[in-house]
């Protein structure tokens, strides 16, 4: 590579940081659509295989109705989650005494004042403002939910003439069918992605659930929320999702019992799905290497904080498609692999 081709390479890279950095704001909620726009189109296949839908209802009506399908479950998860955290809101208090007693019981048997072992890490704790800014990221979540949906709309009235769009810009057949088998390749993938992953986060959500309610932990409708959502994040998803339940598990009952009972049983539970039911469900169809995930999740990490997370897997997938197509950058993509085949 002679030094005028590095320049363009490190322009190139450090342009689209920037980009990325500085224009988050208006690029994760498209990103966020685009999701949103696989997912409908899963559903919309499920339809479809119904022979009176498949038979009697036009593309645009089963894409409604897979739209229907889709907000009235988000619209009942987030009453049931404003209820939850309404409730959580309003216990607070009451948590802060069970801390200073188990707080106590630990100082008096080891002789120790947990406090100020705890500052030295963390430095001054206060349970209800860090519980507060939990809750403030979570609101963030939902915070871009008008502009996601407007993405969303226009992406659908885009998809009816998307492909006359790309014949007229690439009127050559063989380039155009090219294209159209990397924006075939991508939309296979990312489709069954998200709905297993959707899936498999589903089953763990409720499972995990049913466990903290027959445990007793408040708010297990809100806890199963957040445990489904971060096991969108590849590794370390799983285990901060145990981690939250179990610690304020610790803070509900002030007792370590409590802590170590639901540590252990929703850890069974992202053990028994994250080992055995997930893959089977998606095998290795990422073709992706362990090692690039977790790098993938520190970089889009820094880049994009949460949603970066959560994001990581699906667009360094997307990346290995398209590096795969083109002989420059084929040995990168192969890199990226999991065991240096492309499909």
């Amino acid at each position: 590579m002679n030094v005028r081709k590095a320049a363009r390479l490190m322009i190139i890279v450090l342009g689209t940081g920037f980009i990325l950095i500085w224009g988050k704001a208006l690029i994760i909620p498209f990103v966020m659509s685009l999701i949103l726009w696989f997912i409908i189109k899963e559903v919309r296949e499920l339809l479809e295989r119904i022979p009176f839908v498949k038979k009697r209802f036009p593309n645009w009506l089963k894409s409604t109705l897979a739209s229907l399908i889709i907000f009235v479950t988000i619209l009942v998860i987030v009453n049931l989650l404003g209820s939850n955290i309404q409730q959580l809101s309003q216990k607070l208090p009451t948590y802060e005494p069970n801390i200073e007693r188990f707080a106590q019981e630990i100082n008096n048997e080891f002789n120790i004042d947990i406090f100020k072992e705890v500052e030295k890490f963390v430095g001054d704790f206060d349970f209800s403002n860090m519980l507060g800014s939990f809750f403030n990221g979570i609101s963030e979540l939902f915070g871009n939910a008008f502009l996601i949906l407007l993405y969303l709309v226009f992406l659908m009235m885009e998809e009816a003439t998307f492909s006359r769009k790309l014949a007229v810009v690439y009127s050559d057949q063989e380039e155009f069918q090219k294209v159209n088998h990397i924006l075939g390749k991508i939309n296979k993938s990312m489709g069954s992605y998200f709905s297993l992953k959707t899936l498999v986060s589903v089953i763990t959500g409720i499972l995990s659930y049913f466990a903290l309610l027959i445990i007793g932990v408040e708010a297990a409708v809100f806890w199963s929320f957040l445990i489904f959502i971060l096991n969108y994040i590849p590794t370390i998803g799983s285990l901060i999702a145990t981690i939250f339940p179990a610690v304020f598990a610790l803070f509900q009952f002030g007792e370590l019992q409590s802590f170590i009972l639901v540590l252990v049983v929703v850890g069974i539970v992202q053990l028994i799905i994250g080992n055995l039911v997930e893959p089977k469900l998606m095998g290795n169809s990422l073709n992706i290497s362990t090692l690039v995930v977790m790098l993938a999740l520190s970089l889009w990490g820094a880049i994009w904080g949460v949603a970066g997370m959560l994001l990581s897997v699906p667009i360094t997938v997307i990346m290995i498609i398209i590096f795969a197509e083109f002989k420059e950058t084929k040995p990168i993509a192969i890199m990226l692999s999991e065991k240096g085949e492309l499909k």
